[in-house]
């Protein structure tokens, strides 16, 4: 199947893939609940909207990429390409399983629609400088989309990346920063609006659950070697959908018990 972005899709909360991530994290005991939940609803918005794809052909040569630079994210691009036919209903709930082709970070040897072998933060990233740098000099038009955290912006192969990609004038990449809050618990005084300006990039800020946001910003982009690489800096809430997830503490890896998960379901029910 392709699919190409004409028209926007109308972006709502997703309580289906949230229910999914938070059964196969349970049965998997890999964690991370509420940082999948800050990004799902982005992950699901590219690929209903902004990526062109064929799921049947993975390695399509016109296909747009997407890399997810925070790999403890697993379970929401899991699930999207699920919901997208890359991988099936089995192989999800399969995840974390022994033998199962996913992990609690995605392989992309493994992992049909994974560009990218991810989980150390700071390396995702630059991986996708080096895709989008490959398709300029082949004068390729593929869009490069990448996914990092804002805890992730304090590696400094980051920053180092971003000035390359300045400098390389690479219009065909944008990168979408999930700004849930998490840096900011040990870095307080951290602008990063201002960082990424300063690097050169044409800068945008939003609310990552917001479907006039998102639809507003990806309209401004251009994707041509005549403009400067885009920053998308998306306000999210960490755990965003259950009340007891949202924000900090014990829930970045914890697992649910059975009552915490009769609770979870209770809410996005």
């Amino acid at each position: 199947m392709v699919v190409k972005a004409v028209l926007f899709i109308q972006m709502t909360l997703n309580k289906n893939l949230r229910i999914k991530i938070a059964k196969i994290v349970k049965s998997g005991g890999e964690g991370h609940i509420p940082s999948c939940f800050s990004i799902v609803d982005i992950v699901n918005f590219l690929y209903e909207n902004i990526l062109s794809f064929k799921s049947d052909q993975p390695d399509w040569i016109d296909r747009d990429y997407f890399i997810l630079s925070k790999g403890h994210g697993a379970g929401a691009l899991y699930s999207v390409l699920e919901k997208n036919h890359f991988i099936t209903e089995s192989e999800l709930n399969s995840y974390s399983s022994k033998g199962s082709i996913l992990g609690g970070h995605p392989d992309s040897t493994k992992v049909p629609g994974a560009e990218a072998s991810t989980g150390s933060l700071g390396h995702g990233f630059p991986t996708s400088i080096g895709i989008a740098l490959g398709l300029k000099i082949k004068d390729r038009k593929n869009k490069v989309i990448c996914l990092i955290g804002d805890g992730e912006c304090h590696e400094g192969t980051i920053w180092e990346s971003a000035n390359i990609a300045n400098n390389l004038g690479l219009g065909n990449l944008c990168v979408i920063v999930d700004w849930n809050g998490s840096a900011a618990q040990l870095m307080p005084r951290d602008d990063l609006i201002k960082k990424w300006q300063a690097f050169g990039w044409d800068t945008f800020t939003v609310d990552g659950h917001s479907n006039d946001d998102m639809i507003n910003v990806f309209k401004k982009l251009k994707f041509n070697f005549n403009s400067s690489p885009k920053a998308i800096l998306a306000k999210t809430i960490k755990g965003k959908g259950v009340s007891f997830f949202e924000g900090h503490g014990k829930w970045h890896h914890k697992i649910p018990n059975e009552s915490e998960m009769e609770k979870i379901l209770q809410e996005l029910k």
